[in-house]
């Protein structure tokens, strides 16, 4: 049985860092892009940012990019999301998943439905 599993999210003022751990079990990990998706209350879910097989090649979206950073331990099984500056508009429930491959080019935002694994989700709430 496949388990995705988020942790680290919590309260941080605004200017502050937060460090998201994800661990999946039940899977080859290897063989997996994984990704963090967020979703404030009432809006979308928005996609964060991607890490490929190998850990060697990483996107994110503008929003974030710059102040956060994905980073993966395969021997692990982990993914992390080192988040600094964070901001007010940075708080949402954040989710980890993974993919087997991705039906868009590298770099651009991925398809959630090619995220066949998904967590539960971390809340991460930044004040001001």
């Amino acid at each position: 049985q496949v388990q995705v599993v988020e942790s680290g999210g919590g309260l941080v003022q605004a200017g502050g860092s937060l460090t998201l751990s994800c661990t999946a079990s039940g899977l080859t990990v290897d063989d997996y892009i994984m990704g963090w998706f967020r979703q404030a209350p009432g809006k979308e879910r928005e996609w964060v940012s991607c890490i490929s097989w190998s850990g060697r090649n990483t996107y994110y979206a503008d929003s974030v990019k710059g102040r956060f950073t994905i980073s993966r331990d395969n021997r692990k099984k982990t993914v992390y999301l080192q988040m600094n500056s964070l901001k007010p508009e940075d708080t949402a429930m954040y989710y980890c998943a993974a993919a087997l491959a991705l039906t868009t080019d590298w770099g651009t935002p991925p398809a959630s439905a090619d995220f066949h694994y998904w967590g539960q989700g971390t809340q991460v709430t930044v004040s001001s």
